[in-house]
């Protein structure tokens, strides 16, 4: 199965060239211009997407603001913040706002590729102990 990864970046040669290097390594890439496109397609089909890679600094909304929206949509996705202009303080931000973690541009894509695999095993960890708890809750109630 492959990893499901969204891309959010107002400069689109840049997504577009990082979205190629991704599908090269085997992930399932799509593609967001800003955070409004963004919200869109998570708003839309949430369970479709394990990963947002995600820019703080976009016009229109800003990064930490699509980040809160994440978590609110579909709180196991996980976000890897990266940006080329922003501080620690807005790293650290990100980081109390649910990101899983942060990245400067340009990223290496091995390094970037490393994150987004921790952060799906992280996302599917989570989802299993969710489904553990249902079974468990279905088997306790139902007597069995």
């Amino acid at each position: 199965m492959k990893i499901k990864v969204l891309l959010v970046d107002d400069e689109a040669p840049f997504v577009d060239a990082l979205a190629e290097r991704l599908s090269l390594r085997d992930f399932a890439v799509k593609t967001a211009y800003d955070g409004s496109q963004c919200l869109t397609t998570l708003t839309e089909n949430p369970t479709d997407t394990d990963v947002v890679v995600l820019d703080l600094l976009m016009p229109g909304i800003s990064g930490l603001e699509v980040l809160k929206q994440i978590k609110e949509i579909a709180p196991l996705i996980q976000v890897i913040l990266l940006s080329g202009q922003a501080t620690v303080e807005s790293a650290i931000e990100g980081m109390k706002r649910g990101a899983f973690d942060f990245l400067i541009k340009p990223a290496e894509t091995e390094a970037l590729s490393a994150k987004i695999t921790t952060a799906f095993a992280i996302k599917a960890a989570h989802e299993e102990r969710i489904r553990n708890a249902e079974v468990e809750n279905i088997i306790t109630h139902k007597g069995w």
